[in-house]
């Protein structure tokens, strides 16, 4: 690592669980295994949740993995834990290298497995006495990966189900997304006049401002949408998994047989088939799928075409309605700075009742624009955002993050500051853990436990790492110390107090 400093930045990190999800943030927005460097058990442990993220949300990732020495192997010694048991469920491929020879062969099968068909995590050991031996570094090639194409035979049943359609929609998501196969997909539902949903936390795999699109697929969302998309005749799922939160409990489209004609484009193949019986399996490659879609002849009159603008109105209707409550508050908070930062800014956010403020006061014109947590992982926000910020340095990054998310990582900042990145942290604090909260207002009114909390002041919290830290607790004082922070230009922390 010393001698290839040059060409490899090194970040340093302070814990275990934030360094693994910014190697899963930096694969998810870039599409290259993103790569994390941990100790033995109790690393490898911390590291467990960003591998986790990776596998849920088919982000490629290498996390290498210290071990005690390979004679030790088996004694239950200090820090030994078994990586192919451990990480065989969490991770696409486990593996703990027992002859130093083969670590060529195994890196790059370990970049092949990562980035290939449905991309995700690989977890790489490396015994003590092995990092003091030596190995031919030349010999580490990393593979092409074979892309799946659709055939013409799959194009064309497809274009002829929605030829066919009387209330088609499109969803959108998942893993090998570009600006070129986001400008693509735009293309060919404008000119097929198609409505577009993006999957959960996938808002940013198509253009918001188009008039195809109808929304987003996720945590309370618009009940108009999923109304559409469960009365549509013809689904047509590009790129996304189909999972629990898109569909809504898969009652959007029923499992196993659907009521709706389906068909589902992914580069996993395992995922065709996985939940729902498809009229329609395409095993292909996004870039490769939207190449195909740009040769297609739309219908001259698509006779779906008011089924498109209603759903457009519906979305344009349901972002313009106001929320109730603290949630109302909190959209106007957002809507504030989001009108204050550059259209291409990035945004990361972790999970909790916030996020989904977040996600439905944020539109995304640009790819990537978004990097959040299918996994639903908390304390994901800032060492996302910090990914984001190394891998796009030009950019805008903005971390939201609840109280309670927030303290899953805060610590952080302290990576924030050794590397000069200027990146906004925005901590909504109320004080408490907003969704357990909600579930137990909801199912035992007045009865709630444990989800009260007592918080820091996070300004000063933030100060004391080196930020700039802000406090506000009225839409009237955001102006001021928002101007602040976006003029600074450095690392900042913005408090809403709810």
């Amino acid at each position: 690592m010393y001698d290839a400093a040059p060409q490899i930045r090194f970040v340093s990190c302070r814990h275990e669980a934030g360094a693994a999800t910014m190697a899963e943030a930096t694969g998810k927005l870039t599409g290259r295994p993103g790569i994390c460097m941990v100790t033995r058990a109790p690393g490898v442990t911390h590291a467990s949740v960003g591998v986790r993220n990776a596998a849920q949300d088919s982000s490629p990732m290498i996390l290498f993995v210290g071990e005690p020495p390979t004679v030790t192997r088996h004694r239950d010694t200090f820090q030994e834990v078994n990586l192919e048991q451990t990480f065989g469920d969490l991770a696409k491929w486990a593996v703990s290298v027992r002859d130093t020879t083969r670590l060529p062969e195994l890196i790059s099968r370990a970049f092949r497995v990562a980035t290939g068909g449905r991309p995700g995590p690989v977890v790489i050991g490396l015994p003590e006495d092995m990092l003091f031996a030596e190995a031919q570094a030349d010999q580490v090639v990393a593979a092409p990966v074979a892309r799946p194409h659709p055939t013409g035979g799959q194009i064309a049943a497809m274009t002829k189900m929605l030829a066919e359609a009387e209330r088609p929609i499109a969803i959108v998501g998942g893993p090998g997304w570009s600006q070129g196969a986001a400008d693509g997909l735009k293309k060919f539902a404008e000119a097929w006049q198609l409505p577009v949903a993006n999957a959960f936390r996938r808002q940013d795999a198509f253009d918001n401002s188009s008039h195809c699109y109808v929304g987003d697929l996720g945590v309370q969302m618009n009940p108009a949408l999923a109304e559409r998309v469960a009365s549509a005749d013809v689904v047509l799922a590009v790129g996304c998994r189909l999972d629990a939160i898109t569909t809504a409990g898969y009652r959007l489209l029923e499992a196993p047989r659907p009521r709706q004609r389906l068909v589902h484009v992914h580069v996993g193949e395992e995922e065709l088939g996985r939940v729902y019986q498809l009229e329609l399996a395409v095993h292909a490659d996004i870039q490769a799928f939207l190449g195909e879609l740009s040769t297609t002849e739309p219908p001259a009159a698509p006779r779906w075409a008011e089924w498109t603008a209603d759903a457009r109105a519906g979305y344009r209707e349901w972002i313009a309605t106001e929320n109730q409550g603290e949630a109302a508050r909190l959209a106007e908070f957002i809507r504030a700075i989001r009108a204050k930062l550059p259209q291409d800014a990035l945004i990361a956010s972790g999970a909790g009742n916030y996020a989904v403020s977040v996600h439905r006061n944020s539109e995304f014109g640009s790819y990537p624009a978004q990097v959040a947590p299918t996994s639903g992982s908390m304390g994901y926000g800032l060492p996302a955002a910090i990914a984001a910020k190394l891998a796009f340095p030009e950019r805008a990054v903005v971390a939201f993050a609840g109280d309670g998310c927030f303290l899953m990582s805060g610590n952080e900042l302290a990576t924030v500051v050794q590397y000069g990145l200027p990146v906004l942290v925005v901590v909504i604090n109320n004080s408490m853990y907003g969704t357990i909260r909600a579930h137990q207002e909801k199912k035992y009114p007045g009865r709630v436990v444990g989800t009260s909390l007592v918080n820091p002041d996070f300004a000063q919290y933030a100060r004391s790492f080196g930020c700039l830290g802000e406090v506000v607790d009225s839409l009237d004082g955001l102006d001021e110390p928002l101007d602040r922070i976006l003029a600074a230009d450095r690392p900042a922390l913005l408090e809403i107090r709810m």
